[in-house]
């Protein structure tokens, strides 16, 4: 069976083929840049035995439509074409970010879901208007697949009431249900199976730290999230690239209010120009790790605000577990930022985890332990993996 999972974003679409039941993808890409004259695709096909070939395909794409379509071309012409005809397409999974408590797991797309999706437009301004523009893009070029959504919120479902309702009047919650949501579930949800496997502890309690321009954490228990870091919108927890995370809302107010911000402006700065941009200038952490090698002070400063807000949270998610059994770094910065790791275990004894310096310097591929051996908990890096979790769960919506 053939699954395409696709993932589309505000001005990109990620996507891999896999051949299920091997999870192994036939080939993957990144459309970047859509709308604009800097548009480009990156296609790669893998092969048994044979390293993989990557393609590069700079052109002007002014959307969404353009942008599949162009997919489709590299997916059935040759060289790199994988399969004859779009329509040996069986499943198109796609990652949607906000479902609000009306879908807990992976779904099969219908009109109805559809509409659900677009309800939720307000919850998630930047994604699910992506999300569902993939999935109606999709549904013209592939028509004979059946389309099935995989929602970001839908891992943390689990939680506990008294945890993700916030101290707001009740008919908040019942009305228009303002309540802690969290995101990058399948990242969470990945990551915290691969980790649990690892230790051979199904019911292993972890803290999975998601760490990219979006950052959020989560507690997990058996494969249960318990909590996590990012509530009602992905504005909250940790310090991101261009995100504030957590804020005393008197700040806002004070914005709104004596500062004279109107709603949009706030909304402009907490979500696009605050987080690590905010404070060095820049958004990407590779530009910041470089100033800081040139003693810039500000990035000194905002790399030890980063990793504090993380071990801030570690320490809360270690009470929620009742101990803890290993933390685990994922996504672009966690799996391969050294220092921000290093950062985030230093002093971290009390709860068991020692650093192991010259494993955490190591670029290894895969799963690796970077703790010391007589470390209680495990410090684990783990690359995640969202687009095969995707699959995992359409392949098993539909068994």
């Amino acid at each position: 069976m053939n699954i395409l999972v696709v993932n589309s974003g505000s001005s990109s679409i990620k996507y891999q083929l896999f051949r299920w039941p091997a999870e192994q993808p036939v080939c993957s890409g990144l459309v970047e840049r859509i709308g604009s004259a800097q548009a480009r695709i990156t296609h790669r096909v893998f092969a048994a035995a044979v390293p993989p070939t990557e393609q590069h395909h700079p052109q002007p794409l002014p959307d969404h439509e353009a942008g599949l379509r162009e997919v489709v071309r590299l997916l059935t012409e040759q060289p790199g074409g994988v399969i004859q005809d779009p329509a040996e397409i069986a499943v198109v999974g796609h990652r949607v970010v906000h479902g609000d408590e009306a879908f807990a797991a992976t779904t099969l797309i219908t009109a109805e879901v559809k509409a659900e999706i677009q309800r939720l437009f307000a919850l998630a301004p930047l994604h699910n208007p992506a999300n569902y523009r993939g999935i109606e893009v999709a549904e013209c070029l592939f028509p004979q697949a059946r389309q099935v959504a995989v929602f970001d919120t839908a891992f943390h479902q689990t939680l506990p009431e008294h945890v993700f309702r916030y101290a707001l009047p009740t008919a908040l919650y019942t009305g228009p249900r303002i309540r802690k949501y969290g995101f990058h579930g399948t990242s969470h949800q990945y990551v915290a199976a691969q980790a649990a496997a690892y230790l051979g502890q199904p019911d292993a309690r972890l803290v999975t730290i998601h760490l990219g321009n979006g950052c959020s954490m989560a507690a997990v228990r058996g494969g249960r999230s318990l909590d996590t870091s990012m509530g009602f919108g992905p504005l909250s927890g940790l310090v991101m690239g261009t995100r504030s995370g957590d804020l005393d809302p008197s700040v806002v107010l004070h914005l709104l209010g004596p500062l004279g911000y109107s709603a949009e402006q706030v909304s402009t700065l907490l979500n696009q120009e605050s987080g690590m941009r905010g404070l060095t200038g820049f958004g990407d952490m590779r530009d910041i790790g470089q100033a800081l090698a040139a003693g810039d002070a500000r990035a000194e400063l905002a790399y030890n605000i980063y990793a504090y807000r993380i071990r801030h949270y570690i320490g809360a998610y270690a009470a929620v577990l009742n101990g803890l059994d290993a933390i685990v770094f994922t996504a672009g910065v966690g799996e391969n930022d050294a220092l921000v790791r290093a950062r985030v275990c230093r002093d971290m004894e009390f709860f068991g985890l020692l650093l192991n310096e010259a494993k955490n310097q190591e670029r290894l591929p895969g799963l690796h332990d970077i703790s010391q051996p007589e470390s209680r908990a495990r410090i684990l890096v783990v690359p995640t993996n969202e687009e095969l979790e995707i699959a995992r769960q359409c392949a098993e919506l539909l068994a």
